[in-house]
């Protein structure tokens, strides 16, 4: 068995996100079984070491995670040739300084959106990974959803026909704070902390757009801080300044339209905290995280508008749902599992650091949509 022992600094993964999704549910995942397979005889083992400014919250991470390294010193242990890959998921604000300084040590990059704030910063580092040689990526893991892998799947077998529009729900109501407590940091619903769900949820839909559906070719924004005030981890009141809700229209290439709400000021009612519905000629499909249902232009009822008696048509029986006909395994642990055999067998990774400043750009270009009133056009980068 010839393993391929691949060292990773783990820059910025006491967070709610890097913690749970990237450390136990990738990398230790990974590790608990027995690395990523390449053939029969061949395996790729992650070997992380933990970074952030707290070393009592990096000592009680490695015990829950089960990693034996951590340091508070990134300038030494991106000094330590054992160490090939920097992956970061630090606060967007911190992150270009960081990335940089990894590059010009020479590891691979792979890390969290948004990657700058800026497209130009985005961009930069994009172009001094490329000019150094180096491998590169940005998270996306939202195209490995079941939900979204199975709306993938039904395309590939035409179901839709010509697709004609996409209709994004997503969010949830974030509590104030006031009587019950915040679920999200409050970094996220400050501007000068490079918050809000404008910055944050248009680079998603960036990569969801541009990898199912067609190329972003201009947005129409329109943002709202429709609370004013909110509590922060100290209990301490502060003023919202950044956006919490983004109503955004997308013109697609191929003539598709697609409107997306991002919300955290929005209750559930719906099948899940993210629902993607696709309409095209011959059927239709909304998916949620993991399950799809359909409905094909056979089924598809005729209703007549009569608001005078009782709605005769249960829409909702009209769907099916879309089988398992799959195992999907977590969503950031099969990106994971792409990357390093990218490092390491240099197999294709089309979501590079250049992927995430096209997301960058269209965060920038609905904030300046939401600022003039206008449709604004997205040019190739």
């Amino acid at each position: 068995m010839t393993t391929h022992t691949i060292g990773i600094i783990m820059n910025g993964v006491t967070g709610r996100m890097g913690t749970n999704q990237h450390l136990l549910r990738s990398i230790k995942a990974i590790i608990e079984q027995g690395g990523v397979r390449i053939s029969a005889d061949e395996v790729i083992m992650p070997d992380p070491i933990l970074v952030g400014r707290n070393a009592t919250k990096l000592q009680a991470l490695c015990r829950l995670a089960g990693v034996e390294q951590y340091t508070t010193d990134l300038d030494a242990v991106l000094a330590d040739p054992r160490y090939q890959i920097y992956f970061d998921a630090q606060v967007t604000g911190r992150r270009a300084a960081a990335v940089k300084k990894a590059i010009e040590a020479g590891k691979h990059i792979y890390c969290e959106k948004p990657t700058g704030t800026t497209t130009e910063e985005a961009l930069e580092l994009y172009e001094l990974a490329t000019a150094a040689g180096l491998k590169n990526g940005v998270v996306q893991d939202k195209l490995w959803l079941p939900g979204l892998r199975k709306l993938k799947r039904l395309m590939e077998n035409d179901f839709f026909g010509k697709i004609l529009s996409v209709r994004g729900e997503f969010g949830y109501w974030v509590f104030e704070g006031h009587s019950i407590p915040a679920q999200r940091p409050s970094w996220n619903y400050r501007k000068e902390d490079d918050g809000g769900i404008i910055v944050d949820m248009l680079c998603h839909w960036r990569y969801v757009l541009d990898n199912l559906f067609g190329q972003v070719k201009a947005v129409s924004c329109l943002g709202a801080t429709h609370i004013p005030e909110r509590i922060d981890e100290n209990g301490q009141p502060y003023e919202c300044t950044a956006d919490d809700s983004c109503y955004a229209t997308f013109e697609l290439e191929g003539d598709v339209v697609a409107h997306f709400n991002s919300s955290w000021t929005v209750r559930v009612r719906r099948d899940d905290l993210l629902t993607l519905q696709v309409d095209g000629t011959k059927g239709s499909a909304v998916a949620g995280l993991r399950d799809c249902y359909i409905q094909h232009y056979g089924n598809t009822p005729k209703p007549v508008w009569n608001p005078d008696i009782p709605q005769p048509i249960p829409f909702f029986e009209g769907w099916s749902k879309v089988p398992e006909q799959e195992v999907f395994d977590n969503a950031f642990k099969v990106q994971w599992e792409l990357f390093l055999k990218h490092v390491v067998k240099d197999t294709p990774f089309p979501w590079d650091l250049k992927a995430g400043a096209r997301g960058v750009q269209l965060a920038e270009k609905g904030l300046e949509s939401w600022a003039k009133r206008a449709w604004v056009d997205i040019e190739a980068l």
